[in-house]
C-alpha cells in the first residue's frame, strides 16, 4: 500500500496542469515506489522499523513532486508518517484532526531563535500517559519553512523542539551549505533518536545514504554499488 508521501504526490499529481519535470534528474521513466529510474530502484532493500513516536510533514506545494525530496524517506521507514500539503488560505482538516487525537502529542520541530522561549525545548518530554509523542516537521525550502511557521495558527500553542546544531554535525549529506541547515530524513533521525527510537534513527541515516549513493549513480548513469559501505550499513541494521 503506497505511504503517506506517496498519496500525497499522487494527489498533488492529479491537480497539475502539466507535467513535473524534476530539475537536473533524468527525464523518463521512474519506479513509484522510489522514484528513481527503474535499474536503480531499491524498493527490494526497504526497511521498516515500528516506533512509538510518529512523524507529521507539512509539505510545500511541490516538495512531493521532487525525486530529491527526503521526506518520503521517512515515510519509507516509519509505519506512523503523515504528510499534508500546505497553503496558506485553508487546512486539510485531516491534520487538524491529527493533532487533537488523543494518542497524540504533536510538538513542532523548529530552530528556537525564531520561537518565544517560553514554547521551545531541546528535549523530548516523555509523553504523558497513554500518549505517543508526535514530531511535526516543515518540509521546505527554509524561506518556505519560516513562511509556513509564521502563517499556520493551528501550530502556535504546540511547544517547539529546537535541534542543538552539535548534535547533528557528524551527518555528512548536506541539502545546503550552511552547517545549521539539514534535510528533512536528517532531521528525523535526530528527532527518533531523542525519543529513544535509537534503531529507527539509525536505519533512515543508512537509508538515506542508500538512496543518495543511488540517486546520484543514476544522474551519473552508472551502476549502484551494492557491496559498498551505505548498503552495508542497511544490511547490518536489518539483521541486528
Amino acid at each position: 500500500m503506497p505511504h503517506a508521501v506517496s498519496r500525497l504526490r499522487t494527489a498533488r499529481l492529479a491537480r497539475s496542469a502539466k507535467p513535473f519535470l524534476a530539475r537536473g534528474g533524468i527525464k523518463g521513466e521512474r519506479c513509484p515506489g522510489c522514484r528513481l529510474v527503474p535499474s536503480h530502484c531499491l524498493c527490494d532493500l526497504r526497511s521498516v522499523v515500528p516506533t512509538k513516536a510518529g512523524v507529521c510533514l507539512l509539505m510545500a506545494d511541490i516538495e512531493p513532486l521532487k525525486p530529491s525530496n527526503t521526506g518520503w524517506l521517512i515515510a519509507d521507514v516509519v509505519p506512523d508518517t503523515f504528510a499534508f500539503g500546505w497553503a496558506r488560505t485553508e487546512v486539510d482538516p485531516a491534520l487538524l484532526a491529527l493533532l487533537a487525537d488523543p494518542q497524540w502529542q504533536p510538538v513542532v520541530v523548529f530552530p528556537g531563535e525564531f520561537v518565544e522561549p517560553e514554547r521551545v525545548t531541546d528535549t523530548v518530554q516523555t509523553p504523558d500517559a497513554g500518549k505517543r509523542v508526535l514530531f511535526i516537521l516543515l518540509d521546505a525550502t527554509w524561506p518556505e519553512a519560516r513562511k509556513m511557521f509564521r502563517k499556520s495558527p493551528y501550530l502556535d500553542k504546540l511547544p517547539v523542539l529546537s535541534l542543538n546544531p552539535e548534535q547533528v554535525s557528524a551527518y555528512k549529506l548536506r541539502r545546503s551549505r550552511r552547517d545549521d541547515h539539514f534535510c528533512t530524513s536528517e532531521v528525523a533521525s535526530l528527532c527518533l533518536d531523542l525519543a529513544g527510537e535509537a534503531h529507527a534513527a539509525q536505519t533512515l541515516q543508512a537509508w538515506l545514504a542508500v538512496y543518495t549513493h543511488h540517486y546520484l549513480q543514476a544522474k551519473h548513469q552508472l551502476p549502484p554499488d551494492l557491496g559498498g559501505p551505505a548498503h552495508s550499513q542497511l544490511r547490518g541494521l536489518k539483521s541486528g
